[in-house]
């Protein structure tokens, strides 16, 4: 146990002012991290009245000695800070010296610890903050603090508590942050006489979870392991399917310490985006590692809001680490084999300013298909002809094959996925292997891509039928899938115009549609003709609050026209003169929505299977741009468990 001492002046004028105790959860979570900074294994809370009356907080941890037992108390009195250069890089949860302090200028304190070399331990009992008693006690090694009839001396203060149970309510999500921060703790609560939560303390972050937050949660989680730019992301975060209403289940961690960071909220939404529905919100257990010299802690009486040297760098590391974690959970047309752990592979680009919405085009990194990086350019590839499923993943999302049924010369059906530009004949053909060209350094600040290795067998695709005119059957080696058919095709042509491809061309109608619009509707679309023309659309002014639409994209029924442009001119209007990345997606949106297939159309055989064949090769067709699913499947173990066949 380090020693003991009051700071100077100049070192406690640093420190930002402390929190006084509000209410019973402040004073466990201080003892909280007093437990943890002194290298306990296990900790048990126990309360009573909501805190009120009650608080006892025990651990095992090295204990204090009987010379700075009683220096504990006083104000600015710690172990863990000694000079102006440790607050620069601060590694303890604790650190201000004011804890015991504050709490003993409200309750009756009484405080017994022993170190593990010490024949005797230590009794201090404290009220009103005035020591009354300091002797020799026999107790267990470690340190036991009791805390009773919080606010006996200041009335005023007791009558604004809440319920027991709201108080005890808050003690338990300290508690329970405690546990999960700190998974190799075993954490114990006891409320009014009753074991509520006991987490292992073995180690593991799954096993907390489980014990903190219940099975349903723990099964809904996907493990999260990355690092970029030495900032490290370790933790669970929740499957698309498991979202939740609210940001409630977002628990974020930096170095073990609790922390409000709306920089790795917004970082993991951003990653989830069009993947969860609309409205809905991940739920995570993410713990950030970084160095202690690029987070200050000392910002926040509570010390729950932290500021960062280099905001970009957690940013990224957040979302480039929860994407790659979407990325291995997804198995539907992916080698079944074992994922290696990744590498980092990406590089900080210094001064590199990604806009929020707008970031780059993730693409799988060959050697490793579970990690996302910002999109190289890709070299032109010769599409191969066939008319059965290959094996192996094709490296482009475009290598799209047409059913063995079409025949030379027949034109496909109005959805065109990849670029090909007329149907394959179908007589096998392999594609050309070009040269071994010598190997060319990597550009600077480029991530370094190790060859793609041979291409494994992988299961066929055949396609079994279509129920209720929407969804797509189909059989993948072991596996049963069904796939909606309008988010599907809605999501290929949300990623084609995205990215420019021929999906925006442009048709002229035999007859200009004139389309009504609101006052503020009418005004926003003069005023960003530039827009609709990038969208697509060639609109004129018709006076009286309308407008005439000459021209619409390719892909565009002429029935929807009105509605689309209607839904165009109230999002312009809505982002008034903020035409950010985030509303040109909202736009494309609108236009693929519109444009793809329907729920209920009369689709055959052969436009099913070239759909289905683009979902099953191209890994980033999961989910509609609303978030909600492109494709369902099941095990065929899953499927005879349901009919009984195995146990």
């Amino acid at each position: 146990m380090p020693h003991i001492q009051v700071l100077n002046k100049q070192v406690s004028e640093l420190i930002a002012a402390g929190e006084v105790i509000e209410r019973p959860s402040s004073i466990v979570k201080e003892l909280l991290e007093n437990a943890i900074d002194a290298g306990s294994t296990a900790v048990t809370v126990e309360i009573k009245h909501g805190g009120i009356t009650y608080i006892r907080v025990t651990d095992n941890g090295c204990g204090i000695s009987r010379e700075d037992a009683p220096t504990a108390f006083l104000r600015h009195a710690t172990s863990k800070v000694r000079t102006e250069d440790d607050l620069s890089s601060i590694g303890t949860l604790g650190f201000r010296g004011e804890a015991l302090a504050s709490i003993c200028a409200v309750a009756r304190v009484e405080m017994l610890t022993k170190r593990p070399e010490d024949p005797f331990g230590t009794r201090v009992t404290v009220e009103g903050g005035e020591i009354v008693g300091c002797e020799e006690a026999g107790c267990p090694d470690g340190t036991t603090i009791l805390v009773r009839d919080l606010f006996y001396n200041v009335p005023a203060r007791l009558k604004f508590m809440k319920k027991d149970v709201s108080e005890a309510n808050a003690i338990a999500s300290i508690v329970d942050k405690v546990a999960l921060s700190h998974p190799e703790i075993s954490v114990r609560m006891i409320r009014d006489n009753k074991p509520e939560m006991l987490s292992p303390g073995d180690g593991n972050l799954l096993n907390a979870i489980y014990a903190v937050l219940g099975k349903e949660f723990a099964a809904g989680m996907m493990p999260v392991e990355y690092e970029l730019g030495g900032v490290g992301v370790q933790g669970y975060c929740s499957l698309p399917m498991k979202s939740r209403a609210n940001r409630s289940m977002q628990h974020f961690f930096i170095n073990g310490r609790y922390v409000k960071t709306r920089t790795a909220g917004i970082a993991m939404e951003e990653a989830y985006k069009n993947s969860i529905m609309i409205g809905k919100f991940p739920a995570c257990v993410l713990n950030l590692s970084l160095p202690l010299s690029d987070v200050d802690v000392n910002v926040h009486p509570a010390k729950i809001e932290v500021r960062f040297v280099n905001e970009r760098a957690v940013f990224d590391a957040v979302y480039f680490g929860v994407k790659s974690a979407l990325a291995k959970n997804d198995t539907f047309g992916a080698n079944k084999e074992p994922v290696k752990p990744a590498s980092p592979a990406f590089s900080a680009q210094s001064g590199e300013q990604l806009p929020l919405r707008e970031k780059p085009k993730e693409t799988p990194v060959p050697s490793h298909p579970s990690v996302y990086a910002p999109s190289a350019p890709k070299a032109q590839k010769t599409q191969p002809e066939a008319r059965t499923v290959p094996s192996g993943r094709l490296a482009d999302p475009g290598n799209v094959l047409y059913s063995p049924s079409t025949k030379p010369g027949e034109q496909p059906f109005r959805y065109i996925p990849g670029e090909l530009s007329e149907p394959a004949s179908p007589k096998v053909q392999e594609a050309p292997v070009p040269a071994a060209q010598p190997q060319e350094e990597p550009p600077a600040g480029e991530p370094v891509r190790e060859a793609p290795a041979a291409a494994e067998e992988r299961p066929s695709l055949r396609v079994v039928g279509e129920i209720f005119k929407t969804y797509i059957l189909l059989q993948c080696g072991e596996e049963f899938a069904m796939i909606d058919k309008h988010a599907a095709h809605e999501r290929i042509l949300f990623e084609q115009i995205k990215s420019g491809k021929h999906a925006l061309d442009r048709q002229v109608l035999l007859s200009p549609s004139v389309v009504t619009l609101s006052k503020e509707e009418h005004a926003a679309v003069m005023e960003h003709l530039a827009l609709m023309e990038k969208l697509g659309f060639t609109i004129e002014d018709f006076g009286s609050s309308t407008v005439l639409v000459r021209e619409v994209p390719v892909i565009l029924d002429q029935a929807d026209v009105t509605q689309t442009v209607g839904e165009i001119a109230e999002n312009i209007r809505s982002m008034k003169k903020d035409a950010g990345p985030q509303v040109l997606e909202d736009l494309y949106h609108s236009v693929a929505c519109k444009s793809a297939i329907k729920a209920h159309d009369d689709n055959d055989i052969e436009e099913l299977t070239r759909l289905a064949q683009e979902v099953y090769e191209n890994p980033d067709i999961r989910f509609c741009p609303h978030g909600r699913p492109v494709v369902i499947t099941m095990t065929r173990q899953e499927i005879e468990k349901k009919f009984g066949r195995i146990q």
